[in-house]
């Protein structure tokens, strides 16, 4: 039975960019729908359990419409249920390890957003180091060009959003913390270079990216001054 898929979410949310990945990887047709989370309407927030983002609104002739949230989750049910290629390896062990590395992404994502949120030097520098380590351990992990050798991963659908708030910031701000990393520079690079990554997101998103960032006075923009 053909489904009609709705992601909703916010532009420049990296947990919704898996699933779109995920999905154009898959060939599969989706709608998805942006909200503003610091106003967010009524009707989503009777959608969302959590009243977070992002939401899979999954629409089924003689059902009512169900909803999926949390990224994880809406990842797994599109593994089990979207046409297309799987992401995920067949063999149970690897792709239990994929599902660690998945968890690693997001916990990286989180020293990410400590490093464009910190306010002064001191919290910046602690940031920076923790970025650094969790790229250490991924240099020695990844094969290469993605993470597990030719063929994309869900792996990488999580890295490639993390990846992405680091290349816009880039565009402004030499921050180094590739710098050392050259397994992390191929994959990086293979990453932002695949059709789907590049469709993950508004043709805006640097921009969106950029303007929260000044907006919240973030300390590592002024590594540009």
């Amino acid at each position: 039975m053909m489904a009609k898929l709705t992601l909703i979410s916010f532009p420049t949310c990296p947990f919704v960019q898996r699933a779109v990945i995920a999905l154009k990887e898959k060939g599969v047709d989706f709608d998805v729908t942006y909200i503003d989370l610091a106003n967010k309407p009524d009707w989503f927030l009777a959608l969302s359990p959590l009243g977070k983002v992002p939401v899979l609104k999954v629409e089924r002739d003689g059902h009512e419409p169900a909803i999926v949230f949390e990224s994880a989750v809406i990842l797994e049910y599109l593994e089990e249920t979207a046409a297309g290629v799987k992401l995920h390896p067949a063999d149970p062990l690897e792709r239990a390890q994929h599902r660690s590395w998945m968890e690693y992404g997001s916990q990286l994502l989180g020293d990410i957003f400590k490093f464009n949120s910190a306010k002064d030097v001191t919290e910046l520098d602690a940031a920076r180091q923790g970025v650094l380590a969790k790229f250490k351990r991924l240099e020695d992990t990844v094969t290469g060009p993605f993470f597990a050798g030719e063929q994309l991963s869900y792996v990488d659908t999580v890295f490639a959003p993390a990846f992405r708030q680091l290349d816009a910031l880039e565009t402004v701000v030499h921050t180094g913390l590739f710098d050392g990393f050259p397994k992390l520079q191929v994959w990086r690079q293979a990453l932002a270079e695949r059709p789907s990554v590049k469709a993950a997101v508004p043709d805006n998103f640097v921009e969106l990216h950029l303007a929260r960032l000044r907006n919240n006075e973030a300390q590592v923009l002024k590594l540009a001054a």
